[in-house]
């Protein structure tokens, strides 16, 4: 890893179907208002839906900031209040259409790529080691095939392997974008640590 660089940067994703806030970026500018501590410089993008964009955007990021990490926070629409750590991406199997109406040409995110791409923080260990009051955090080797999955992808592979995506819940009356922002918080510092061979 990159680790003489303390720039971390911060995704997430934009309105899609119903969810016309969606929590994942209402989370990410939450986690800006908290910061990831005086050493870390904590840069955040806004990915629309839509998979040309995302990967211009991912793209221009890794470029031009060359984070130490790379964190894309997804909405995921099924989860009962659960934060879900995702362990890699996988490069093909999109099918499902994005809010301009494309997928990926082929199903795929990169034609020359590996079927999946594994990320070089450990998730299970970061897991592991979380104890977070009030919510459930779990490990998942499946991020969906949808956006999340192929951002993942693209960062995975363009970041050699520097990126890491969580999954978090619909916002509610319980959990609300400052309750996710302050466990993300506390998950990203535990990845950071892990990059930096404190817990490795």
């Amino acid at each position: 890893m990159d680790i003489s660089s303390n720039t971390v940067v911060v995704t997430g994703f934009g309105s899609f179907r119903q969810y016309l806030v969606n929590s994942s970026w209402e989370a990410a500018k939450e986690l800006l208002k908290l910061g990831l501590g005086d050493d870390v410089d904590i840069h955040i993008v806004e990915l629309p839906v839509a998979y040309h964009k995302v990967k211009e955007l991912v793209c221009k990021a890794w470029g031009n900031l060359n984070p130490k990490l790379m964190i894309h926070i997804g909405l995921a629409p099924t989860s009962k209040g659960t934060i879900i750590l995702e362990q890699w991406g996988k490069n093909k199997g999109y099918k499902d259409k994005d809010v301009c109406g494309f997928c990926p040409e082929d199903g795929c995110c990169i034609s020359e790529g590996p079927e999946k791409i594994e990320s070089l923080i450990n998730m299970k260990t970061v897991w592991k080691n979380l104890q977070l009051e009030g919510i459930d955090v779990v490990f998942s080797r499946d991020a969906g095939r949808y956006l999340c999955d192929y951002t993942y992808y693209i960062s995975l592979y363009y970041g050699k392997r520097r990126a890491a995506f969580i999954h978090v819940p619909p916002l509610s009356a319980q959990v609300t974008a400052e309750f996710i922002g302050k466990a993300l918080q506390r998950i990203i510092r535990e990845m950071l640590d892990q990059c930096n061979g404190e817990n490795m």
